[in-house]
């Protein structure tokens, strides 16, 4: 059975390697057991892989980038069985979502502003945008819920529609996303 801490941080992991590698329908992403055809081999720089813990994270990007086809492989992992985790979470926290920011970044570069221009670039830095005036709005307004006691009207309204509006902007660059690649399972 899975450690609870592990299935947590597993679970984390996948769901933003779905957003950062564009195969929304890989179910575990970190187990790391993989096999490559010959063609996505040659595809692939595998200089410029991230080596060590946040490999199978980069390696997904970089098959999305190639446009490779990428299925799931059921596998029994097996638990506690005189395994010492080399895993330093602390590490880990910090590179980790780095790779994946970098990587998302990339294939967002690559395949939808160099490649082929798609709508969904606009869609994700609108949603970045509204989320970072979001975040600037309720620091503001809870600075002066401090200093005057209460919530201004306007600055409160004004964040509210700031995070509902990246949150729809977001959702929707997803789903134009997982369009985009639905013809790489």
């Amino acid at each position: 059975m899975i450690p609870k801490y592990r299935y947590i941080g597993n679970s984390f992991l996948s769901l933003f390697t779905k957003i950062a590698s564009g195969y929304w329908h890989v179910a575990d992403s970190q187990s790391g057991y993989t096999a490559l055809s010959l063609e996505a081999l040659n595809a692939l720089k595998l200089e410029a892989i991230y080596p060590r813990y946040g490999m199978p994270n980069d390696l997904l990007i970089s098959l999305n980038i190639a446009n490779m086809r990428v299925r799931d492989i059921s596998i029994r992992p097996v638990y506690n069985v005189g395994e010492v985790s080399g895993i330093k979470v602390k590490k880990v926290i910090c590179t980790i979502p780095l790779i994946l920011v970098k990587g998302f970044a990339r294939r967002m570069v690559e395949k939808y502003i160099i490649r082929d221009f798609h709508p969904l670039i606009f869609f994700y830095f609108l949603g970045g945008l509204f989320l970072f005036f979001g975040i600037i709005l309720t620091i503001r307004a809870f600075i002066y819920l401090g200093i005057d006691g209460h919530l201004p009207p306007i600055n409160t309204l004004a964040a509210m529609f700031s995070f509902m509006s990246s949150s729809l902007f977001t959702l929707f660059a997803m789903w134009f996303d997982m369009e985009c690649n639905k013809d790489l399972k």
